[in-house]
């Protein structure tokens, strides 16, 4: 003797076995083809730390180029400062030692102000020289040195700014934004980050 249907939604007894009935409150729908598997990874080129849909950079794109120019300009320019506080500096020194009636206290005040001019010589050498070398490395530099690009150009901003109210700290101001902006740019990254065989 057979036992009755234990489930009480499969399809009744004695009804033949077909495709499955649609359930109430759905639409109804072809039932699926298999598909095709997708490949497993796409084919195109690869970019920086293997990641597709970014070309490798064979060569320095421009706004990298521009930021590395703008770098031996900012240089250059230091360097020119610390020619003028030179030529200052021998005039401060001559005109002190000419002029014999200061008292002590004077000529105190002449040596603070002499040690103030050569330790601002040091310290635009110093900038000049970090320019020089982070310009230097980008040809074959890995990301920190762009990273070290950008918080250059920060620091270099902030040192400017009080001399940008004057004509003269303008040009260094205007670079330094610009070096930021380029080294920031997706480009830069990718010649940054490329892979070096």
């Amino acid at each position: 003797m057979s036992y009755p249907n234990q489930n009480p939604y499969g399809p009744p007894q004695g009804q033949p076995q077909g495709p499955p009935q649609p359930q109430y409150g759905y639409p109804q729908q072809q039932p699926m083809q298999p598909q095709q598997p997708y490949a497993p990874f796409p084919a195109g080129p690869m970019g920086p730390g293997g990641m597709p849909g970014i070309p490798v950079p064979h060569q320095m794109p421009g706004s990298t180029k521009a930021a590395r120019v703008m770098l031996f300009v900012l240089a250059g320019i230091t360097v020119l400062g610390i020619i003028g506080l030179t030529v200052a500096l021998n005039q401060f020194s001559s005109a002190s030692a000419q002029y014999n009636g200061f008292s002590g206290d004077a000529d105190s005040m002449f040596a603070i102000g002499k040690g103030a001019m050569v330790f601002v010589m040091i310290l635009q050498a110093a900038y000049a020289a970090v320019a020089l070398v982070l310009a230097l490395q980008f040809s074959k530099g890995a990301n920190g040195i762009r990273i070290g690009t950008i918080i250059f150009g920060s620091v270099s901003v902030l040192c400017s700014i009080p001399f940008a109210i004057a004509i003269y700290g303008i040009p260094s101001f205007v670079l330094s934004i610009l070096v930021i902006v380029f080294a920031a740019k997706q480009e830069s990254q990718a010649w940054f980050t490329r892979p070096r065989y």
